[in-house]
């Protein structure tokens, strides 16, 4: 995490959020949309058909890139189907976790579950990145603990401040942190400082389950005090 990191929150753009539930884990599978463009955040399984889907429910938006917010299979398991729907769909995932992703495909193996590689990425994401989708801007904040790379993307909108929090953070606690790469003290953390650094408002968008905000976490997750 690089200690000069400055977080910019003033709004920007407007962008509409869909999402489906979908894998084997049940992962929130995100799709950003501003204007003609989309990003499609930690597609979970079945990358062709999430690219059909999303064709059918906005015709005339081009899913221009994948954002993952970190290597488990489970959210970035559609990659493969949706690069070869889209070929000219951009992969991002962060620098961080590129070994993470053969490693826990292997895992999941041992658990009946099958993941096609997704193969490289077209683009290592770094803290302080920034993703443009639209009119609206994605900005990479490093949460490690989950797993060595996780990413939260963070969003200000005019509409509201939103994040994208993938498995760092759940509804009054984190994610798992006994997998390989796993880290109680960093994702701890990392929690905490998500709390300084968003504004109260931000809706978190989990990787499963449901959405929170930073106001109460701060109020009532024991890891975020």
């Amino acid at each position: 995490m690089a200690d000069s990191f400055t977080l910019d929150t003033t709004p920007c753009g407007t962008v509409e959020v869909a999402y489906v539930v979908n894998g084997p884990i049940e992962t929130n599978t995100y799709f950003v949309i501003s204007g003609d463009e989309a990003v499609v955040i930690d597609p979970a399984w079945d990358g062709e058909e999430l690219a059909r889907s999303f064709a059918a429910a906005h015709p005339g938006v081009r899913i221009r890139a994948i954002v993952c917010t970190h290597g488990h299979a489970d959210h970035v398991g559609g990659v493969a189907g949706l690069r070869k729907a889209l070929p000219e769909i951009e992969y991002l995932l962060p620098a961080e976790d590129v070994a993470t992703v053969e490693t826990n495909i292997a895992r999941q193996r041992t658990w009946g579950i099958e993941t096609l590689d997704p193969g490289e990425p077209t683009r290592l994401v770094h803290e302080g990145d920034v993703i443009t989708v639209g009119s609206a801007r994605l900005q990479a904040i490093a949460t490690p603990g989950h797993t060595p790379g996780g990413m939260v993307y963070f969003c200000a909108t005019d509409q509201g401040p939103i994040a994208f929090v993938g498995d760092t953070l759940f509804p009054g606690s984190h994610g798992r942190t006994d997998l390989a790469g796993g880290d109680e003290v960093a994702i701890i953390r990392s929690l905490r400082r998500l709390g300084q650094l968003l504004p109260p408002a931000s809706s978190c968008l989990v990787g499963h389950g449901p959405s929170t905000t930073i106001e109460r976490e701060l109020a009532t997750n024991p890891f975020m005090r």
